[in-house]
């Protein structure tokens, strides 16, 4: 650890700054301790499976995971992205020739990436968007669209066994693939 420079804070407290980052020297009875703030590290047993076909399961949710994860980033950041401009706009016509220009934008270069992906892989997708944003793709597309394109949407997702109403459920029936997103976050896989 380089230590670029330090602050004298009190007589028993020192700053110091290092590799961009801030340190807590405290000096108390002669003895000088470094504190510092560290990530929150989730530890998860190994998985356990009864079968082969558990083990493959997992396998398979682990890599479709890994697919889908940097789609559902993009949703998440390109969602606060039109949000928060949406917010500046005064007029309809703006927000909907800006609604139409981001959604000609994200074709562009999403488009054949996300046709290739499989129905399970599109399922993830769908729960790891609302992990993303707080809201469902149904909720998204009637806020930014209509509710008519939500619903013709919801209706062909129907058709392919999606539903655009799925939910994020992190203690419940998703709790593995929210162990997997955890530890995907935190560098850990």
């Amino acid at each position: 650890m380089s230590l670029l420079s330090s602050i004298l804070k009190a007589q028993d407290t020192i700053n110091l700054i290092g590799n961009h980052e801030l340190y807590l020297v405290i000096q108390k009875n002669g003895d000088t301790i470094l504190t510092s703030n560290i990530k929150e590290v989730f530890v998860y047993p190994k998985p356990r499976f009864t079968s082969k076909r558990d083990m493959r399961r997992y396998d398979r949710l682990y890599h479709n995971v890994l697919k889908v994860y940097p789609y559902a980033k993009m949703a998440g950041e390109k969602y606060r992205i039109v949000s928060a401009h949406l917010l500046t706009l005064k007029t309809e016509k703006e927000k909907k020739e800006y609604i139409s220009e981001v959604e000609a934008d994200i074709k562009d270069k999403y488009e054949d990436g996300l046709k290739q992906l499989t129905i399970t892989q599109g399922r993830i997708l769908l729960k790891l968007i609302d992990r993303e944003t707080g809201e469902t793709s149904y909720a998204i597309l009637k806020d930014y669209k209509n509710s008519f394109s939500a619903i013709f949407w919801q209706a062909l997702a129907r058709i392919f066994g999606h539903n655009l109403k799925s939910e994020f459920d992190p203690e419940g029936e998703d709790k593995l693939l929210n162990e997997i997103l955890i530890q995907i976050e935190n560098g850990q896989i």
